[in-house]
């Protein structure tokens, strides 16, 4: 089944161009079926790049999904066309009545600031607060991870000592949890951040599970007891040459940046990097949505929250 989307998001010409079955919004009108509804959050400063890469590991289902995207209010980045964030992008007072069975909370490049010294904290304090009784399960992306669970659980964030910058080895810590099903013993997955989150701070919270960890990259997946919530610390959705264009992009800045662990063949960044992540990125996903969004959402979604 397809993923549907607005008809002119500039995401559905490079999906289709994979061969990944898109909807549009016409077509999808005239299907009797009740489509997942998923809200994306998009915190990050290139809309289209992260668009596409969600988008792309949410469509391998036999689900129809639709999608829409959020934007804050309180801060209006710079990085894309504001005909585009108009056309495609609502605001929380427009959706805030509203119900959703998923939601994707992304990363930001502001994990150095201290919380509440983001512009946006405020709203996204608002935003986190509604989704426990307007979304069914939310998934929280690296520095969306670490906001997550600090607002909900009082979890801080630590500062590394260097860039946590590459592909790692994590391995499940519960092979049973369906979000991990069909995993190999050991999977890669991409990371790019300058602090983490730490397993005996998410220990000492017992509506909290933590499902997989990293030698290198630590904590990698945590939980809620009830599913509800999900917290991946790295960037599964990430394309085979993000990496590689962020270290370039530093370079050409003149800044400090080593090479990305584990990505480069021989560490020479001349070369084409080996994508080792991305089976097991789009079984996250689609796990997720099977197990945690459509398989347990009330079929009237007017009900969601009802179980809190």
């Amino acid at each position: 089944m397809p993923i549907r989307i607005p008809d002119a998001l500039p995401a559905r010409e490079q999906l289709e161009a994979e061969n990944i079955f898109t909807m549009t919004e016409y077509r999808a009108f005239h299907q009797d079926i009740r489509p997942l509804n998923v809200l994306i959050l998009n915190l990050m400063p290139t809309k289209i790049v992260t668009e596409t890469q969600l988008l792309r590991k949410l469509s391998n289902t036999p689900l129809q999904i639709q999608v829409e995207f959020l934007q804050t209010a309180s801060y209006i980045g710079h990085y894309t066309d504001s005909s585009h964030m108009d056309s495609f992008y609502t605001t929380f007072d427009a959706i805030r009545d509203r119900k959703y069975d998923g939601m994707i909370i992304t990363g930001a490049p502001v994990e150095n600031l201290e919380f509440s010294d983001v512009d946006y904290w405020d709203e996204l304090c608002q935003i986190m607060a509604w989704s426990k009784q307007h979304v069914h399960s939310t998934l929280h992306i690296c520095w969306g991870a670490q906001a997550g669970l600090f607002y909900h659980y009082g979890i801080p964030k630590h500062a590394l000592d260097k860039k946590l910058f590459g592909v790692f080895s994590h391995r499940v810590l519960k092979p049973s949890s369906p979000l991990f099903r069909g995993f190999d013993d050991r999977f890669f997955a991409p990371h790019s951040r300058y602090t983490e989150v730490r397993a005996e701070d998410i220990q000492r919270v017992p509506q909290l599970e933590i499902l997989a960890v990293s030698d290198r990259a630590g904590v990698f997946a945590v939980k809620t007891q009830d599913s509800r919530q999900f917290f991946i610390t790295g960037h599964p959705e990430y394309d085979p040459d993000t990496l590689a264009k962020e270290y370039h992009r530093d370079v050409e800045k003149g800044l400090d940046i080593a090479l990305p662990e584990n990505y480069f063949p021989h560490d020479d960044p001349t070369q084409t990097p080996v994508v080792r992540w991305r089976s097991a990125a789009q079984l996250l996903y689609t796990n997720w949505l099977n197990y945690y969004v459509y398989q347990t959402t009330p079929y009237d979604i007017r009900k969601i929250g009802d179980q809190n």
